[in-house]
């Protein structure tokens, strides 16, 4: 395991179960991610309409029949080119902190670091079965006939995926045809866990044929080296059928990744397959077409018969007739593309775009906007709340896939991700976390998407659009919304889109004595990104905006670190094993931790009159706790325990933000004539609450708040102070109320 992930198993939950009682087991997951589909590819997003309209357009019946099952997510995004893209799925962090921010030649020996926790380690430590099939892009050389591996941080096999059929460089995946191709498992001693194999159509002779076409390992003129998707597709329906088979026997899930090179050029390579457009010879539509569309549209037909073979078997795993076998029901499955379509006659003839301005490599919407859907029949039926068939204008990007798979499957993402989670709303419930904005950046191009509003910058100019109603980015009415765009510029720029090529976010641990100080660079531990002799990135200072840093006591005795000055990070998680570990901030110190503050059991944040503050939120886990007076510029998520410590009768805590409760959480405030808590946002109520301090006879106001829902988990309202004084609580939509009845009434145990 590895040392990022090893220091803070325990206290980031990696096996806590997040789903309730009613709540379907963890899914499985099939993720299908092609490349170079442009977002009008799709049936619901532009097809369905020109077939309507008697226009030609590309034949997807499988991916029709998916979509008739499926919640569309209209407004989903990936990245403007394929490395990066590849690099946020698997990581979570978006181009201005993944190392992969664009199509660096150097990407397939640096990225992705071993430090990174994808996808594939994630769920593998949830104890799923992983399989990636396809373009994987990192970690090994781009010669044809003899690749090596170059560096083995990158790997797949390094980051948790354990059946592998892949291509590790992107430059030998612009053909179809490579010699050889990346597998595991592999043989005892082979580099990274890798051995080459035939790119040959002969691994599958004598399994069951699931035929995509006409045209494949039976047919008398199929290449000898095969067509490599051919490959990568049989090899994700022999895992299927075999995880489905240990799903069904064991209840050990799966999660399979099948990333094919489809559609991306060269196009007419497909011409080399016998029967190549067969599925359009037919079709007078076609008649007069580029040869470029139709050899791209015919490698979309193909694909999307090997997606139709795989939706079959997970309907029929041993391919019998007999469906009482199928999985189907709790497997989610998701399509996908990396990012927006090329330009050229496929665009121009099927309109393959959908309209949207701009193509692959561009951050306009023709470049970001991706075709996305999902189905989980558990959950996505024609009668439930997300209902099979429709579409969403939920804004969602594909850094967001990584937290939503920990969320679903009982894990705890890893710390500070740019990906938030939308799991609560594939299980139709109400999300605690939720997204403020995505970015995107192309060559000298960036931009930042909030709600319906788009800021495009680059280096002499600054447009904005209106997404909501101007989708084409037609309308630039940056002139009339001057204070906005210099907002969305300046959170644009935060996300350090701007940085020179190499830069990412970085990993630290604290290593401080107890009273240490946090702004001393001893205190923290180095970061180094080495391979083969070549150091990419080096962090050895003192705490920075690019950090994701984690502080953890792992001393036999309490401990604590100081805050001597204002700390500003890209994320920060303090906890402790069996002891506890403290931050005490000094006198009006700040934190800033703008992904993510995250306290796990044994943390402890002391807040002296200061601002702690985050773009997202400060979660409070169980056995946590925030202590004492000032500001929180965040929502805030008490599962654990928040402490509030008056200040000569000021009112103790503001929180910028909502606040969130479960029903383990404890809030402990002591009366005062201010209310204890201000929340400008709304506060939803589980747990218990703690008072002390009450005078007979008072009453005064614990918490104030936009909105209150709710209410803390007394039996009754009628509690017991810490002094022994019976107190009332009271409830309006905007505050909290306690009033103490008699100082007479005592117990041991205050609730």
């Amino acid at each position: 395991m590895k040392l990022w992930m090893l220091v803070f198993a325990v206290s980031t939950g990696l096996c806590a179960v997040l789903f309730g009682a009613d709540s379907p087991p963890r899914p499985n997951i099939l993720y299908i991610y092609v490349d170079d589909m442009g977002w009008g590819s799709l049936g619901p997003n532009a097809q369905f309409a020109r077939k309507a309209a008697g226009k030609p357009c590309v034949k997807t019946p499988s991916l029709d029949a998916l979509a008739a099952r499926s919640i569309n997510f209209t407004r989903a995004y990936g990245c403007t080119v394929c490395s990066p893209a590849r690099s946020s799925q698997q990581t979570g962090f978006h181009q201005g902190h993944t190392f992969a921010d664009r199509n660096d030649p150097d990407n397939a020996k640096k990225a992705i670091r071993a430090d990174d926790i994808t996808m594939g380690d994630m769920l593998s430590k949830a104890g799923y079965t992983t399989g990636y099939w396809g373009k994987w892009g990192y970690g090994g050389s781009k010669d044809q006939k003899k690749p090596t591996i170059d560096n083995i941080q990158t790997l797949p096999t390094s980051h948790g995926y354990k059946h592998v059929l892949a291509e590790l460089h992107h430059v030998r995946a612009h053909t179809f045809f490579q010699p050889t191709l990346w597998k595991a498992p592999a043989s005892p001693g082979a580099t990274g866990g890798l051995e080459l194999a035939p790119n040959s159509m002969k691994a599958y002779t004598g399994k069951p044929e699931y035929p995509a076409g006409p045209a494949l390992q039976n047919h008398p003129d199929y290449p000898q080296t095969a067509y490599c998707d051919d490959c990568y597709c049989f090899a994700a329906l022999d895992f299927v059928r075999s995880a489905a088979k240990n799903y069904i026997e064991n209840g050990t899930p799966f999660f399979g990744l099948l990333a094919v090179q489809v559609p991306h050029a060269p196009f007419n390579e497909i011409m080399k397959l016998p029967e190549w457009d067969s599925a359009y010879q037919n079709d007078e539509k076609f008649t007069g077409l580029s040869d470029q569309t139709r050899q791209w549209a015919a490698m979309v037909t193909r694909i999307d018969g090997h997606i139709g073979n795989l939706l079959r078997t997970l309907e029929d795993p041993d391919g019998d007739g007999d469906t009482g076998d199928s999985i189907s029901e709790n497997t989610l499955v998701i399509f996908q593309s990396d990012n927006g379509g090329p330009s050229g006659p496929c665009n121009k003839e099927l309109d393959t775009n959908g309209g949207l301005r701009g193509t692959k490599g561009t951050i306009f919407e023709g470049g970001i906007r991706v075709p996305t859907m999902m189905s989980w029949p558990a959950q996505i039926t024609p009668d439930s709340k997300l209902q099979a068939g429709t579409n969403s204008d939920r804004v969602i990007d594909v850094s967001d896939l990584l937290p939503t798979f920990c969320e679903l499957t009982g894990l705890t993402p890893p710390l500070g991700l740019d990906g938030v989670s939308f799991a609560p709303f594939l299980l139709g419930k109400e999300a605690r976390r939720n997204r403020e904005f995505i970015i995107h950046e192309a060559g000298k191009h960036q931009s930042i998407i909030r709600g319906n509003y788009k800021l495009v910058r680059s280096k002499n100019d600054l447009e904005l659009y209106d997404l909501g109603n101007d989708r084409a980015e037609k309308n630039n009415i940056a002139k009339a919304h001057g204070d906005l765009v210099e907002e969305l510029e300046t959170l644009l720029l935060g996300e350090r889109v701007d940085e020179p090529r190499g830069f990412a976010n970085t990993y630290h641990l604290w290593q401080g004595k107890s009273g240490a100080a946090t702004s001393k660079a001893d205190n923290w531990s180095d970061y180094n990104y080495s391979n083969a002799g070549v150091t990419y990135l080096e962090d050895n200072g003192a705490p920075r905006l690019s950090w994701c840093a984690k502080m953890e006591n792992i001393q036999s005795r309490d401990v604590t670190a100081s805050g001597d000055q204002n700390l500003a990070l890209l994320a920060l998680e303090i906890g402790g094993r069996e002891k506890n570990l403290e931050l005490q901030l000094g006198t009006n110190v700040d934190l800033n931790a703008r992904n993510e503050l995250r306290l796990s059991s044994g943390g402890i944040l002391s807040i002296d009159g200061g601002t702690v503050s985050s773009l997202r939120w400060v979660k409070v886990n169980s056995g946590a706790e925030i202590r004492g007076h000032g500001e929180i510029d965040a929502s805030v998520i008490n599962e654990g325990t928040v402490e509030l410590a008056a200040r000569k009768g000021a009112t103790q805590l503001f929180v910028h933000g909502n606040y969130f409760e479960s029903e383990s959480s404890v809030l402990k405030v002591s009366a005062s004539k201010q209310p204890a808590l201000v929340v400008s946002g709304e506060a939803k109520l589980a747990g218990r609450l703690s008072v002390e301090a009450v005078t007979p006879g008072d009453s005064c106001v614990v918490l104030a708040a936009r909105k209150i829902s709710g209410r803390f988990s007394h039996p009754t309202d009628r509690c017991i102070a810490k002094d022994g004084t019976e107190y009332v609580v009271s409830y309006t939509e905007n505050e909290v109320r306690v009033s103490a009845t008699s100082s007479e009434n005592t117990l041991n145990e205050f609730r």
